[in-house]
């Protein structure tokens, strides 16, 4: 089992569990305001899931490069949560923003 820190929470999950599934499964708030109602449920197409990471985690894949590579998130650091595989422990903030693009937290694996 590796963990998750997110939103104050920390979460064991298995090795190689979708991130959006463990947040989601655990009650962590992933999307910001409507996003929540207008998002591509995990697909990686929206980009709404993005989040900034510590820790191990799975490769770049095609589809998320790809949706990465467009407006907003552009020269980001930032990863899909519904694309990211957790390979250990890992730490996740997320940030304001419709696509969570934004440069003021939401919350911290702290909060």
């Amino acid at each position: 089992m590796v963990k998750v820190y997110a939103q104050g929470k920390i979460i064991e999950c298995d090795r190689g569990a979708n991130l959006r599934r463990v947040l989601l499964d655990h009650g962590v708030n992933l999307y910001n305001n409507q996003a929540s109602l207008i998002n591509c449920h995990g697909i990686g197409t929206c980009g709404t899931c993005a989040v900034e990471l510590e820790g191990d985690i799975s490769e770049l894949g095609w589809r998320e490069q790809g949706r990465l590579s467009l407006p907003p998130h552009i020269g980001s650091s930032r990863r899909l949560a519904c694309q990211v595989r957790v390979e250990g422990d890992v730490a996740v903030n997320k940030f304001n923003g419709f696509w969570g693009q934004g440069t003021e937290p939401m919350w911290t694996a702290a909060d």
